[in-house]
């Protein structure tokens, strides 16, 4: 892979040096597939078409698969299909069994381990269903899942159950029944698609259930989820660009995990949504062997800042069947917001969540900043471990007249 900036200069010192080269633009590459056409390459159901699907594929491609992830190629496609493009899969260094996209979309032989407290619906979507495929679970938005298929198949997938239909789910969404319950429930007004992945659609059957939507009227806005811009840049193209900005305003969720995932390619096709009008976020998820470094995860946002998209979720992992191997400690995770809050802009910063157990909801999870509180101050801390009153009444009020004492502030 080419970079197309200096990673900096030998006076940095090696930190500033490793942030800085997490942070370069490189580009995928063609790898294995050099003399693929650039039409063909460039072609987004090229990519789907040859996808990485079979154990024999991947063990030619890759031969230094370590016995778990030949034992969990094997398996893969009983619990959750194997599926990597040929563009995503040059992202992965064949020679670090460490890598940490390749921790993300190969199987490997953990995820037939479940622990007692692990669920294959964590988040209770199944019992927030009112018609299938829709899940209502918040006041006034629903989840509309749209397809069980993605571009690629990430290992510790929340909804592994549905996804690829390997484990037998036999996911059938009813665009019909999903479309007329939320005609039927006015304080919806928040739509998200996902499934799967919505932007697999043609542009034209995207567009037909966009329409259908914003012909709602208590719908105010929409959102897709969806990791097509990192596992397949190729689909956004100009065509769905223009297709999506006729249904304003819509917002697109996508998922990023790490710095080397976003690429040239990526950084050009988040361009081409960003200047199609559409608000773009990024949820990434908390992960071992990927992204649990404060370092790795100030470069994934800073970077993630210079393609024009806000960090909106970091998520603690959910607490899916076989995903042990993969799920970084919550303290893990409080410290990473450490290091991030107070020490990168404020935009650059995401919320941490847990979405709780069982169809809780998502919970917000921050490091303890609010030290005290008593009858006339609020005692916080920031990201210097400086503490600080903050006058005000038992009820919340503006104080009127000041309290016996205010400290100056110390260090915690």
């Amino acid at each position: 892979m080419q970079s197309e900036t200096s990673s900096g200069t030998s006076e940095e010192p090696p930190s500033q040096r490793r942030l800085n080269d997490l942070k370069n633009f490189y580009s995928a590459g063609r790898g294995f597939w050099s003399d693929v056409s650039d039409s063909d390459w460039n072609d987004w159901r090229w990519q789907l078409k040859h996808r990485i699907a079979t154990v024999e594929q991947l063990q030619r491609l890759m031969p230094t698969l370590t016995p778990e992830e030949f034992a969990g190629t094997t398996l893969a496609n009983h619990k959750l299909a194997l599926a990597i493009t040929p563009y995503f899969f040059n992202l992965i260094d064949p020679a670090d069994e460490h890598c940490p996209i390749r921790w993300q979309v190969i199987p490997r032989i953990e995820e037939t381990h479940t622990a007692s407290w692990e669920m294959s619906d964590p988040c209770g979507e199944d019992s927030h269903s009112p018609v299938p495929g829709l899940v209502h679970r918040y006041p006034d938005r629903v989840l509309f899942l749209v397809t069980d298929r993605c571009a690629s198949y990430c290992r510790y997938c929340t909804r592994s159950r549905l996804v690829s239909n390997a484990s037998g789910y036999d996911f059938h969404p009813e665009f019909e029944r999903q479309l007329d319950y939320i005609r039927r429930t006015p304080t919806v007004r928040d739509v998200l698609l996902s499934g799967g992945d919505p932007l697999l659609f043609s542009d034209e059957r995207l567009e037909h259930l966009l329409h259908q939507l914003r012909a709602i009227p208590h719908v105010e806005f929409l959102r897709i989820g969806t990791r097509i811009p990192i596992f397949l840049p190729q689909r956004i193209t100009p065509e769905l660009c223009s297709t999506l900005s006729k249904y304003h305003p819509l917002f697109l969720s996508i998922h990023s995990n790490h710095p080397r995932e976003l690429t040239t390619e990526v950084r050009d096709a988040l361009g081409r949504l960003a200047n199609a009008g559409i608000p773009l976020g990024n949820q990434s998820v908390l992960l071992r062997h990927v992204n649990d470094d404060p370092e790795i995860m100030k470069a994934q946002v800073q970077k993630l800042l210079r393609c024009r998209v806000k960090p909106y979720y970091l998520y603690q992992c959910d607490l899916i069947a076989g995903s042990a191997h993969l799920r970084a400690s919550v303290r893990k995770g409080l410290e990473i917001m450490e290091h991030l809050r107070g020490h990168t802009t404020g935009y650059a910063v995401p919320q941490y969540v847990i979405d709780a157990p069982g169809g809780g909801g998502k919970v917000p999870i921050n490091p303890d900043y609010v030290l005290s509180r008593n009858a006339d101050r609020v005692v916080v801390r920031n990201y210097e471990g400086k503490v600080f009153e903050y006058p005000e009444a038992p009820d919340g009020s503006p104080l009127v007249t000041a309290p016996n004492e205010i400290e100056e502030a110390e260090l915690a």
